[in-house]
């Protein structure tokens, strides 16, 4: 029968990965699947998704998506923003002021995000939300204004799962976006090509896909795309938008920008540029080109909804595969996020870890430029790595924490003293706020030997192997400050 049923899976490759999918997933499936898409995951959450099947497991995580976050944003998110002209028409020192003030609500704006990352049952949606941050790209040091980058985030979380379609019909509206790719300076007898540029290459078809020619006219579409200096809203000016016939990739007509956007999401391409960062974010570092155009086809007859992209690429043998597990670095936000959930931390005030993602290379709502963070081996440098041990060492001190709180809150901090004159006594009591309780953290096992630790914290074998012997506190010293726990 063994024989049979090899020669039958031989010759139906197939039915082999069907079977694959509708078998429990088991303990690492299980685990792979939770780390990759929510962080962290606890041995009862490894557990309780080892009994499901691929499909099933998938589909509970896909569920619980929700559009909105549940951590109260600050309280100055919907006040007006100061226009251009007023800010300079403020004296030197006002206008110092306002700058500082912009600065403080930005930190306070990253401070937000981290604590919903934190905290929040449905760790896939904030997982989603900053891909598309990254795949977006705006930035507060261009935009300036935190009021329309919370505004900006609001929108990628409530369309993070949703349709993609929507979602970059609506990222084109953006009032952040509107002022990052210079869409505001876009106008009749004068198009500015920033926007159609990178939402071809971008945001969209990737290069090669498109010609000179098709940037300049679809400028010409996006002309009248503006906002309202006063309130920060989205207005189109008729005035300013260029009606005459444009050719967009083959298409001709009176075009305006919401045609392009729908003559891009018609073309293969798109689905297949997508597809392909989504695998390059959740499976390895270089696609496979053939299940790219396969899961791209599922998109695409899907209308562009997200989930159902998803749901083909997390359920794909590719996922599972051995040879691609571990193969992911930690972005310093999954470094952080996933440290303090893995570990049920207690903190205090968030602002000393946005400040570490910054010196780990992750700026949230200031990617460095429009391509966004490259992500993959460029998080690890020289700098960062010990950077990042050092941060995992402070982490698990213990008690010993309270003695070293200027660890993470004295001149390193790049820009911390901007906080005000206080900044590093707060940062301080903050890194005294955090809390490790090893004991309840272990009583998750009911084996409490270093292989089940391993096992659930790290996604391949030990580059060095705990010590025979190390237990509590110390093993987990030694597990975290392995080169594997750098990757997922």
């Amino acid at each position: 029968m063994t024989q049979l049923r090899a020669l039958i899976l031989s010759l139906f490759p197939w039915l082999a990965a069907a079977i694959a999918a509708a078998a429990p997933m088991g303990y690492d499936e299980a685990r792979l699947l939770l780390v990759r898409t929510s962080y962290a995951a606890s041995e009862r959450e490894v557990a309780r998704f080892a009994q499901l099947d691929r499909v099933q497991a998938v589909e509970r995580l896909l569920a619980g998506a929700v559009t909105g976050a549940r951590t109260p944003p600050p309280a100055w998110v919907d006040e007006r923003i100061v226009p251009p002209r007023e800010l300079r028409a403020m004296s030197q020192e006002e206008r110092k002021a306002e700058l500082a003030t912009m600065f403080r609500r930005g930190v306070e704006l990253r401070e937000w995000w981290l604590g919903e990352m934190l905290t929040t049952p449905w760790p896939l949606t904030e997982t989603m939300t900053l891909f598309w941050h990254n795949h977006f790209v705006s930035s507060q040091q261009k935009v300036r204004h935190p009021q329309l980058m919370y505004r900006q985030n609001v929108l990628l979380r409530r369309h993070a799962l949703g349709n993609f379609g929507e979602l970059l019909h609506a990222i084109a509206r953006d009032p952040a976006m509107v002022i990052y790719l210079d869409s505001a300076s876009n106008r009749k007898g004068q198009p500015n090509e920033n926007f159609a540029r990178e939402v071809m290459e971008l945001f969209a078809l990737g290069e090669g896909h498109y010609a000179e020619r098709d940037i300049k006219e679809a400028a010409r579409a996006f002309t009248g795309w503006s906002i309202d200096p006063g309130t920060g809203e989205f207005v189109f000016r008729r005035a300013w938008h260029d009606e005459g016939v444009k050719t967009v990739l083959g298409v001709t007509g009176n075009l305006d920008g919401d045609a392009v956007l729908d003559i891009l999401l018609a073309r293969p391409e798109t689905a297949e540029f997508i597809v392909a960062k989504l695998w390059r974010e959740f499976v390895s570092p270089q696609p496979d080109p053939a299940e790219v155009r396969r899961i791209a086809r599922v998109f695409r007859e899907a209308r562009y909804d997200v989930k159902a992209a998803l749901g083909a690429l997390l359920t794909s043998d590719a996922f599972y595969a051995e040879q691609n597990r571990g193969t992911l670095v930690k972005s310093p936000v999954d470094l952080i996020v996933g440290t303090l959930r893995q570990f049920n931390f207690t903190t205090g005030e968030l602002t000393p870890f946005a400040f570490a993602a910054i010196r780990l290379g992750q700026n949230l709502f200031a990617p460095p430029n429009v391509k966004g963070w490259a992500g993959g081996e460029a998080w690890i440098n020289s700098t960062t790595l010990l950077a990042r041990k050092a941060l995992l060492e402070r982490l698990f001190r213990g008690e010993e924490m309270r003695l070293v709180p200027a660890a993470m809150a004295g001149e390193r901090m790049q820009g911390a003293g901007r906080l005000g004159p206080d900044a590093r006594e707060r940062l301080a009591r903050a890194m005294a706020e955090v809390r490790f309780d090893a004991e309840r953290w272990f009583a998750q096992f009911t084996s409490k030997d270093a292989a089940a630790v391993v096992r659930l914290v790290l996604p391949i074998a030990p580059v060095n192997p705990p010590a025979t012997g190390a237990s509590g506190l110390e093993l987990i010293r030694q597990v975290t400050q392995d080169p594997a726990y750098q990757l997922k």
